[in-house]
């Protein structure tokens, strides 16, 4: 083998708690299953400060995140949400951050094991992270809840909301540093923390 094995390891470590200072790439014909690690050639972005489910998914899992990793090239965006789209997985909430030639897009979906084959068939590198879900209903609200994580002791590495949901529920996804100590937190201040199933169409 000609890469670094440990490096790439490193790298899903980071890449799992939202550390995007580089990301790594598989070869074609690897024949990888496990999102984009191990690789053999390392592509790197400016390091950022920020760090999904079967419609039959049972009650309680945890929505999960898929952080793509492409070009920053004209039309990627548009075909990555063409191609779930055309297999009716919908993109339920999206955030990208950009460099001038590279993108890390993060999406929630409505059906993550769809998702990632096809992701993975059709060759676009990805990392999978759990996220804290919950509603959001007022800009009140929102200070409620900032206060909260904040009398946990939580930092949050980034946040974004959902396109609206057609219940006409107002959701953020959030990331922060331990999943399980926010969600009890924020049912402790009467916060709904939502499941995959919960945000499914």
């Amino acid at each position: 083998m000609d890469y670094d094995l440990i490096s790439c390891q490193i790298s899903r470590s980071k890449v799992e708690r939202g550390d995007f200072s580089h990301f790594l790439i598989p070869n074609p014909g690897d024949g990888l299953n496990n999102g984009g690690f191990p690789c053999k050639r390392r592509q790197t972005v400016p390091r950022w400060i920020m760090s999904d489910m079967t419609m039959a998914a049972p009650p309680g899992d945890p929505v999960v995140q898929f952080s793509i990793f492409t070009a920053n090239r004209l039309g990627r965006l548009h075909a990555l949400v063409n191609l779930l789209g055309s297999q009716t997985v919908h993109v339920l909430a999206l955030t990208v951050l950009d460099t001038s030639d590279s993108a890390i897009i993060r999406i929630v979906v409505d059906d993550p094991d769809k998702a990632r084959s096809l992701l993975r068939q059709n060759d676009f590198p990805f990392a999978e992270t759990k996220l804290v879900v919950t509603e959001v209903n007022s800009t009140e609200e929102l200070g409620k809840l900032m206060a909260a994580l904040l009398e946990a002791e939580l930092s949050i590495n980034y946040l974004y909301s959902f396109i609206p949901h057609p219940r006409g529920k107002s959701m953020l996804a959030i990331s922060v540093e331990d999943n399980d100590l926010a969600a009890q937190t924020l049912k402790r201040h009467n916060f709904q923390v939502l499941n995959q199933a919960d945000i499914s169409r």
